[in-house]
């Protein structure tokens, strides 16, 4: 029996299924890994490397139909945002094309004492493990491999074991834009075999975007043997609401916050956090429009019956919902929980989902204090008619990322990570690609 299999969670049906790598298969990975970055990533330009990362990024375009098609069986993605996901993660891996000669030129420092010169040269650290979830099959993986490669990392990727087809398709594309064998290596690991990859000395470290659960145990074991990490894991972004000129439109705004890919993003705004004098209007609004949304089919049988349990929680600790319907195997309807106190299981939960939680607040301070109060710190939404407001709440945020006035606005060129248990470094932007990076320096005697 295989772990990884397509499940089109709207039917249910397998779809089909991959075999689980052998030990010797896992371990002729990372040797080709390994052989790849000293004979590809060590000698060759990072131009060379961009211009191989260009053409990774103009094959998701021509390949946008095939690849949204696998993502929409895999996990059940909306046909225009699984086109969107392939879009984006072409942007991406343009951007870093066109940057990297940039980000990765020499850095010279202005010594302060004797003569000579120094420098910082930023050189690769060899093979890198991914670990990618199933919510964005696409995304994620260009979001590590796109700056890596370009840098001369070379990649060993374990997709989430609902996502087999998006990762054979992958590699494909990495195959045929010209990398070398090695360069990027699907692995269909289990996760002792994933454990021992990271544990191997050929590998200099891991990327985990998962469950807070996963990235804890990936960084265990990453700790033990000292290896670089990046965890991009859950977050419980609040969605605050303090002062308004379009009640309509920052309405609309929540429910593009909440039900981008069914409820099942890690940034998604999961608080609604709202002013008291408006807090009746927008939950009557926010309420009709969740129930307009109705049901939908999660990424599988599991997300669902994991939701489910946690809003039975919810209720059974006093929470009212609101919901559009029932539940039908992996299909989950939309729902709103108010009266969510701070004993409740589900107050300081991520629930991944169509499900919001909406608080009343008396005051910017009360609003702060509450989106505050989370184990998480990911991303958050803040709107706001007050600049100086925006500015002042903005500051006092304990998040990676705070939105203004918009969703829905995330970039190539922003950086994105979080804080306390939503993990730790930065993915995109400039930042993205200084991760696992050897930033040597290099003193000169006059």
């Amino acid at each position: 029996m295989t772990d990884y299999a397509v499940v089109n969670p709207a039917t249910g049906e397998t779809v089909s299924t991959y075999a689980t790598a052998t030990d010797a298969e896992i371990q002729d990975a990372i040797a080709k890994a390994d052989g790849a970055y000293r004979s590809w990533g060590r000698t060759t330009s990072v131009a060379e490397r961009a211009a191989l990362v260009r053409r990774v990024a103009e094959l998701h375009n021509e390949r946008v139909e095939t690849l949204t098609d696998i993502i929409v069986e895999e996990m059940g993605k909306p046909r225009d945002e699984a086109q969107g996901e392939v879009e984006f993660s072409a942007a991406i891996y343009a951007y870093y094309a066109d940057n990297a000669e940039q980000f990765l030129a020499d850095e010279e420092i202005t010594l302060l004492d004797g003569e000579g010169s120094a420098k910082i040269v930023r050189e690769p650290v060899g093979v890198l493990l991914g670990i990618m979830p199933w919510n964005f099959p696409a995304y994620q993986v260009a979001r590590f491999a796109g700056p890596n490669l370009c840098l001369g990392n070379t990649i060993l990727l374990k997709h989430a074991p609902q996502c087999p087809k998006s990762a054979e398709a992958l590699q494909q594309i990495f195959a045929d834009a010209g990398f070398p064998e090695g360069a990027y290596v699907n692995v269909y690991a289990t996760n002792d075999q994933a454990a021992d990859i990271i544990a191997d000395p050929r590998v200099q470290g891991v990327s985990v975007t998962g469950s807070e659960r996963a990235g804890a145990a990936v960084a265990e074991i990453a700790g033990r043997n000292l290896k670089k990490v990046v965890l991009e894991l859950g977050g419980n972004d609040p969605f605050i609401v303090l002062s308004t000129d379009d009640l309509d439109a920052t309405v609309d705004a929540a429910l593009a916050a909440r039900l981008g890919n069914t409820g099942q993003a890690c940034n998604a705004g999961k608080r609604m956090i709202v002013i008291a004098d408006l807090y009746d209007e927008f939950l009557a609004k926010f309420n009709a429009k969740m129930m307009e949304f109705g049901t939908a089919p999660l990424s599988s049988q599991l997300a669902a019956d994991r939701l489910a349990e946690q809003v039975e929680s919810a209720t059974a600790g006093g929470a009212s919902l609101e919901t559009a319907g029932e539940r039908e195997g992996a299909h989950y309807p939309a729902g709103v929980l108010t009266g969510v106190t701070k004993d409740n299981p589900a107050f300081h939960q991520e629930l991944f989902g169509p499900v919001a939680m909406v608080f009343k607040v008396a005051d910017e301070a009360e609003a702060v204090e509450l989106a505050n109060d989370t184990p998480y710190g990911l991303g958050s939404y803040l709107f706001t008619t007050d600049p100086e407001q925006a500015e002042r709440v903005a500051s006092q945020i304990e998040a990676g990322m705070v939105f203004v006035n918009c969703v829905d606005a995330d970039g190539v060129e922003l950086p994105f990570g979080g804080v306390k248990r939503s993990g730790m470094g930065r993915e995109l932007g400039r930042f993205g690609i200084e991760e696992f990076v050897n930033r040597k320096m290099i003193r000169v005697a006059k």
